[in-house]
């Protein structure tokens, strides 16, 4: 079946541009969907397409309504595609309605396996930019998508064609003079890893631009001399758009002098960068596959922190799209990870190869993997023991990578940490023996600053390098646990002492600053769950750090009834839920610092309500704590 898929899949553009192997990917990936004559299937400006169709039989209609009057109608035939656009220019939004003209059998293509092809074929998107550029060139296409653009736009939630070039663009970029050789200037190029080369005159003045296309065009096909000066054959004059203009306009631009390069300029006419028709259309697909891949292959600090800058308007994109609060957290954390391994790797070429095996050690929220929005740096280092007359190199050697490390995590995006909980900080960069010594200590003396030590480094993982160490060092953790009553009880009362914010009445207790009243820090109550589920699985030597997966964990051992996992994961997800929806509104439509202050006047009636069952059911958990903590925390 497969082998007549792939077979079917060859024909149809622009699947037929791809490798044979690719071809059979994406007919592994197709499903087979049936349909009766004239059922609508796709509304337009409603229906969100979750892939792309091709018609494998039957015949379709797609037509914009408009005033109860079809326009742009179309028939959709065998080995037609649909839907590849609306994915790529409409934030997945059908942009017509499509209707069955009789019985119909279609292929299915998931989203994310069209958007990864789009990614990683030049040709393929090329094909699909050409044919939005041909329907653009049609009045009355131009004019709905410009209608649906400023619709999306008063509504609050702006389309792709709405995005500013500021958040799309690429500010590394190749440059040479106007009298660099045209060899040179495509080595400058590859080097780059460029598809394109400003040209400045000798007064540092851009004067035109080199693409792969001119190299292709002017130079390998027609045999002109590559000693030439690269001005001979450079486009002139130069198309530029500014940062803060929209993508629609960007665009236009594109289709209006048939280009795939835009010059960034700001208002004195400096170059700050260039935006592709990749970019564009990559960026537009809010994919945190394509977020992923950007990560992994930028080059410098500075197109990461440009990467990390897309996080926010994905999540917002996500939010809106009904996206769950565990799959949110969990794409953030895949991001940090990519960031922080990215980083790492930078360092290493930097400082020269360890000198023993180490691993870079993250904690608290990202240790959980329950990252947000607004969140600062928690690490460390642990690096194997050395004897003593290595020790102080040793140790200099990773300082000095842990200081480079958290400048740049702090650099594109990862604020320090204002407890100083960092690999930079020479008491959070040790070997092996002084990390177990603190473990032993904190566990033991459960002082209170010990017990704070333990809320942020007890729940760690590997952020980079030798995951045995931190697999030792979890091990000595549970080890030196034991049964050590005394730490678990002075954690459980710890965790007691703070309530959720409700009143007598059971009404949210909110309370007031100075700049801001009538708010609630949404943060504390969830802490008081992770607290919940931190105690209970340091007891039951649970390894896993996320919140959930330790309650889950729970559920499996019998010391968590299934209803009252259901309840509590159902409280910790909603208020996740509220958090990141606040912190991605400040940071996308209000442009500001996020944080964790909650408006329940600003949230719908049962929003607010959600928040008062969601403090009940960790009353719940906390009377459950108490009641255990008369047994030592299940121990009987």
């Amino acid at each position: 079946m497969n082998k007549d898929k792939a077979g079917c899949l060859a024909q149809v553009e622009p699947f037929d541009l791809l490798p044979e192997q690719e071809i059979r990917k994406a007919a592994q990936a197709l499903s087979e969907i049936s349909y009766p004559r004239d059922r609508i299937l796709f509304i337009q400006n409603k229906t969100i397409l979750d892939g792309v169709h091709i018609v494998f039989r039957g015949r379709l209609e797609k037509y914009i309504l408009a005033h109860e009057s079809k326009s742009l109608s179309e028939v959709l035939e065998k080995q037609s595609v649909y839907g590849g656009l609306s994915i790529l220019f409409n934030r997945s939004i059908s942009i017509r309605t499509v209707k069955t003209l009789e019985q119909c059998t279609l292929y299915f293509l998931p989203r994310e396996h069209f958007l990864d092809l789009c990614s990683r074929y030049p040709e393929f998107i090329q094909y699909l930019t050409a044919q939005f550029c041909r329907q653009m060139h049609k009045r009355s296409f131009m004019t709905y998508v410009t209608r649906s653009a400023d619709v999306e736009e008063s509504s609050g939630s702006p389309g792709f064609l709405n995005l500013s070039l500021q958040d799309i663009f690429s500010r590394e970029f190749a440059s040479c003079s106007e009298d660099t050789t045209i060899q040179d200037a495509a080595r400058i190029m590859s080097e780059k890893k460029r598809s394109s080369i400003v040209v400045f005159d000798k007064q540092r003045r851009s004067v035109g631009l080199l693409t792969d296309n001119d190299l292709r065009q002017k130079v390998v096909s027609r045999n002109y001399p590559v000693q030439k000066p690269v001005i001979d054959i450079a486009s002139r004059p130069l198309i530029t758009q500014t940062p803060h203009a929209q993508v629609f306009e960007a665009v236009m631009q594109m289709m209006k002098h048939y280009i795939k390069h835009l010059v960034i300029t700001d208002e004195s006419s400096n170059v700050q960068g260039i935006a592709t028709e990749r970019d564009l259309l990559l960026a537009q697909g809010k994919s945190p596959v394509y977020l992923m891949r950007e990560i992994q292959l930028a080059g410098t600090i500075h197109e990461l922190e440009a990467r990390c800058r897309q996080l926010p308007g994905l999540i917002k994109s996500l939010l809106d799209s009904g996206a769950r609060a565990g799959h949110l957290n969990r794409i953030i954390a895949e991001v940090s990870d990519a960031v922080l391994n990215r980083i790492a790797g930078f360092a290493l070429r930097e400082v020269g190869e360890p000198p023993v095996p180490f691993v870079f050690m993250i904690m608290g929220s990202e240790g959980r993997k329950e990252q947000t929005l607004k969140t600062d740096q928690d690490n460390a280092i642990i690096y194997e023991d050395v004897d003593s007359a290595r020790h102080e190199e040793v140790k200099d050697y990773f300082l000095q990578l842990g200081d480079i490390i958290c400048t740049w995590l702090d650099q594109v995006g990862y604020s320090f940490c204002e407890f100083d909980v960092m690999a930079q900080n020479p008491k959070w960069c040790q070997p092996m023996s002084i990390w177990k010594k603190y473990f032993w200590e904190w566990i033991h003396n459960a002082e209170p600053e010990d017990l704070l030590h333990s809320s942020i480094f007890f729940d760690f993982r590997t952020g980079y390098g030798d995951g045995r160490l931190v697999n030792e060092l979890r091990k000595y953790l549970f080890q030196t646990l034991g049964d050590w009553r005394g730490f678990f009880r002075h954690l459980a009362e710890n965790a007691l002492r703070f309530k959720p914010p409700l009143d007598i009445f059971g009404n949210l207790a909110l309370k007031n600053a100075k700049d801001k009243k009538g708010f609630l820090d949404i943060k504390k109550p969830m802490q008081l769950l992770v607290d919940f589920a931190r105690v209970y699985a340091l007891r039951h030597g649970i390894a896993e750090t996320n919140t959930l997966d330790r309650m889950e964990r729970l559920v499996h051992l019998e010391v968590l009834d299934r209803r009252d996992y259901d309840e509590l994961a159902h409280a910790y997800s909603f208020m996740m839920l509220v958090r990141l929806s606040h912190q991605a509104i400040m940071l996308v439509k209000e442009e500001r610092e996020p944080d964790n202050l909650i408006m329940p006047r600003e949230l719908t009636y049962i929003n607010r309500q959600g928040l008062k069952e969601a403090f009940k059911r960790i009353r719940t958990a906390q009377s459950k704590m108490r009641m255990d903590l008369t047994h030592d925390i299940g121990i009987t």
